[in-house]
Order: structure tokens, then C-alpha cells, then sequence
């Protein structure tokens, strides 16, 4: 209490006024620009410069319609830049782009420099290097073309069966690419198809087997194979069919009235069956040819839809009508007398 007595005795009204009188009337804009500064020359002036090196990443830009890059270049350049620890360390992939202008390509190796004042960075960061200092590209002409599906098999099918055919859907696909990769292609083949031990017909999805280059331009493709697999076949003769006549009206009688044909079957078929000519059906069909008909064969039954008919003999046959005998008025013995 003691103190408090003799600091309030030693400091009279006029001493306050005197103090007031010397402190500025603008002190309060001062304090202000004061706590500026101090903050400016701790953000800026007193924050530390660091170096950092970021994967730029490339954009190539006005690159004509008719040209492509034909070769594998470098799609993000590492960049050196320096700056306040604060901007610095913030900058991360992705954050600096730098623009590739390919307006005036043509076809052959183009050089384009990496130069670092095209790089845009932020106020306050600059760019201090790059790597590599430069890009090449190949450029080339873009072409279409049509190229044939090829199917690659390998192993043995079952005893007694054949592959009679691979369908590939679909038979071609055209590609869109450099002229240099597309040239030297004649087809396309897909990755090996192994058909070891089938016995039927069956459908597959098949990828086609590409080199780098055509990978980049169409990815990964797969496409269908069907394949037709099918019964071996055995050639056979079967003679003495019956030619019937198809459907026609009146009373014909056909020459030759028997036919031979040699057929392919399938050897379980052949094997099964004793009477074979029970299997077909031989028909005369008129074709308005006078006097001659045309001698078809057909399998009895669908289940003989694998059967191929070989040779028909013979192709044509010829007919003659039977003409009804008329009765006689008169018996032998009651023949008219003349006069």
C-alpha cells in the first residue's frame, strides 16, 4: 500500500497531460503498420529459401490431324525449383504443367527444348533447371487399314475327329496408327488356342496376340473363335436304291428304275448301320426336259445332316407312259363276217 501512496504522490495531473501531449495522435495506424512488417518479414524476408525437385508432367498441344508420335518419349521432365520454404513445399506433381506445341510437326524427329522460362510457376518460385533439358519425337503419318484376323492352334483333337473350319468374329479390324507400324502388319493372330482332346464344335474368346507398338494403339482385344470340329467321314458306295417317282400323276415307268451313289459318312454312322440303303431315299423329279427325269437324293431323317453325297448315278433317267390297254367288243370267235 505503501508503494502504491508514493507513485500516486509523484505523479501529478500535469505531469499526465505533459505525457499525453508527447505520445503521437497517430500511434494507432503505426502500431499497425509495425505488426505488418513484422509479418512480411517473417513471411517473406525471414522464411527460408529452399530448393525441391517436382515431376512435371508433359501436354502435348496442336498436334496436326493427320500426324501421330510414333515413339516412346517421356511423358513428365523433373524441374528444379527454389523458392520460400512456405510456396516451396506445397508444390507437389501435378500443381506445374508444361505445354508441348506441336503446331509445326512434320513427318520425321523433332527436338524440342525444355527451356525453363516456359515453365510457369507461382510468384515468388523460380525455376532453376530441368531434366532432361530436352524431348524428342518421332513424328509419322496416321493411316488406316484393314488387317484379317489369323487364329494359331495347336494339339490333337480326339481320335476320329477332324477341325473342319475356325470363324473368327469378327474376320477383320481396322486400326487407326503410324504408317512405319501399320506397314509391315499383313495380320492379325490371336494367342495360341490349344484344342487338345475335343471332340465337338464349341466357341471361344480368344486375345489377340499384339507387340508392344500395336498394344499402345488398340489395347488389350480379344476376339470369338468358332470352332467346327466334326466326325471323320468314310467314303461308301451303296447301289440297288429304288427310284421312286415324285409325286407324279398318271402311270410312268422310269429307266434305269435303280440307282448307285457314293456318300461320306461319319464312321460311328457307318459302323452302326448294317442296311445303309435304308439311310436314303431316291427320287425322279420331272424338270421339263421331255422324256427325262432328274434323279435326286435325299438322307431319311434329320439326323443325317453330316451325310455329304458324293455322286449320284445315274443324274438322269428317262420315262415312258403306260397306256391302258383298251377291252375288245368282240371275241375272237365273233369276228364279222364280210359281205
Amino acid at each position: 500500500m505503501k508503494i502504491f501512496e508514493l507513485l500516486n504522490k509523484s505523479f501529478h495531473v500535469h505531469d499526465i497531460k505533459r505525457f499525453q501531449e508527447m505520445w503521437p495522435k497517430d500511434w494507432t495506424l503505426r502500431f499497425i503498420s509495425l505488426i505488418l512488417a513484422v509479418g512480411l518479414w517473417y513471411f517473406v524476408g525471414g522464411d527460408d529459401t529452399v530448393d525441391k525437385n517436382v515431376l512435371v508432367p508433359l501436354e502435348v498441344i496442336n498436334l496436326p490431324r493427320d500426324l501421330v508420335i510414333s515413339n516412346q518419349f517421356k511423358r513428365e521432365i523433373e524441374v528444379t525449383i527454389s523458392g520460400p520454404r512456405s510456396q516451396v513445399l506445397k508444390i507437389e506433381k501435378g500443381d506445374i504443367t508444361k505445354q508441348v506445341d506441336l503446331a509445326q510437326a512434320v513427318p520425321g524427329t523433332m527436338v524440342i527444348k525444355n527451356e525453363i522460362h516456359l515453365i510457369s510457376v507461382p510468384r515468388g518460385v523460380k525455376v532453376l533447371r530441368t531434366q532432361p533439358d530436352s524431348i524428342i519425337f518421332s513424328m509419322d503419318k496416321l493411316i488406316q487399314k484393314q488387317l484379317a484376323v489369323k487364329p494359331i492352334t495347336k494339339g490333337n483333337l480326339a481320335p476320329h475327329y477332324v477341325l473342319q473350319a475356325v470363324r473368327m468374329k469378327p474376320e477383320t479390324i481396322s486400326i487407326t496408327g503410324p504408317q512405319a507400324v501399320l506397314a509391315q502388319l499383313g495380320a492379325l493372330q490371336t494367342q495360341t488356342i490349344d484344342i487338345s482332346g475335343m471332340n465337338q464344335s464349341t466357341q471361344l474368346q480368344i486375345p489377340l496376340d499384339l507387340n508392344p507398338a500395336l498394344l499402345d494403339l488398340i489395347g488389350e482385344t480379344s476376339v470369338t473363335a468358332d470352332l467346327v470340329i466334326a466326325e471323320e467321314t468314310v467314303e461308301k458306295h451303296i447301289s440297288g436304291l429304288p427310284i421312286e417317282l415324285n409325286g407324279q400323276g398318271g402311270a410312268r415307268q422310269v429307266t434305269p428304275s435303280t440307282a448307285t451313289i457314293t456318300v461320306l459318312l461319319p464312321r460311328s454312322l457307318a459302323r452302326e448301320n448294317k442296311d445303309l440303303q435304308s439311310l436314303f431315299k431316291v427320287t425322279a423329279v420331272d424338270d421339263g426336259e421331255a422324256g427325262q427325269m432328274t434323279v435326286k437324293v435325299s438322307p431319311r431323317g434329320n439326323s443325317l445332316n453330316s451325310v455329304q453325297i458324293v455322286k449320284v448315278e445315274p443324274m438322269v433317267v428317262t420315262y415312258s407312259e403306260d397306256k391302258p390297254q383298251l377291252p375288245s367288243l368282240f371275241k375272237p370267235d365273233q369276228a364279222p363276217r364280210k359281205e
